[in-house]
């Protein structure tokens, strides 16, 4: 296969991989910090302590990120056909995209809530602020660097899970170099299709650290 018919294919599936990743990730930030915050509000000697509350959520959470992708996806066929109208493409492939990232990212932000110092928590609650208000204007502004690093993480296991939901039709790079790279043998397709997936994973990563470096930077200013 020539170059000239491999850009055309190759610019499709990367634009495919885009849209679930894009799409999926936003879904995981939507569902994902919320979880991960009431993960720490409930535990016990938290504001919110409710122990029933909590073992749920970290039970729904652990099951979430227990089950590998491709089983997910498959076990979820039915729901996203009821949901999407389709079980086959990019569209379809957000939704268990979305499913498997949330538990991902909601122990991600957990565990970069817990590490904010408990002494300006206290302050904030001490100067009378609502938990919602400590929760806005404390927990999540302090805890942002981890919480970008976190969800770089996210959007690159993502990148991961997308090309693996090439294998039942999804769409994207991965239905690329399942279909010409290892079906027809095309291993410079194979070849061409990982070094996008490359490209597109050193991209976010770095984008992520610069983001990162940014917002300290900006921190020990402001300090």
């Amino acid at each position: 296969m020539t170059w000239e018919e491999m850009r055309p294919l190759l610019e499709q599936g990367t634009i495919d991989t885009l849209y679930m990743v894009g799409w999926s990730t936003f879904y995981a930030l939507l569902g994902g910090l919320p979880i991960g915050v009431l993960l720490v509000l409930t535990d016990r000697g938290g504001p919110l302590a409710n122990v029933v509350v909590n073992k749920v959520l970290g039970v729904i959470v652990n099951i979430g990120r227990s089950l590998p992708f491709i089983v997910m996806m498959v076990a979820l066929i039915p729901f996203t056909r009821f949901v999407i109208g389709t079980a086959v493409g990019p569209t379809a492939a957000v939704v268990p995209l979305a499913i498997g990232a949330i538990p991902f990212f909601a122990r991600l932000v957990e565990t970069a809530v817990r590490e904010v110092d408990h002494g300006l928590t206290e302050a904030a609650w001490a100067m009378g602020g609502g938990t919602w208000t400590v929760v806005l204007k404390v927990l999540l502004p302090q805890a942002l660097p981890s919480l970008v690093a976190g969800l770089t993480t996210t959007v690159i296991a993502l990148i991961g899970y997308s090309a693996m939901a090439g294998a039942v039709g999804g769409g994207g790079l991965g239905t690329l170099a399942l279909t010409y790279g290892y079906q027809r043998f095309e291993d410079g397709f194979m070849l061409a299709t990982v070094l996008v997936l490359i490209v597109i994973v050193t991209a976010v990563q770095l984008l992520g650290d610069l983001a990162v470096r940014l917002i300290r930077r900006r921190e020990r200013a402001a300090g």
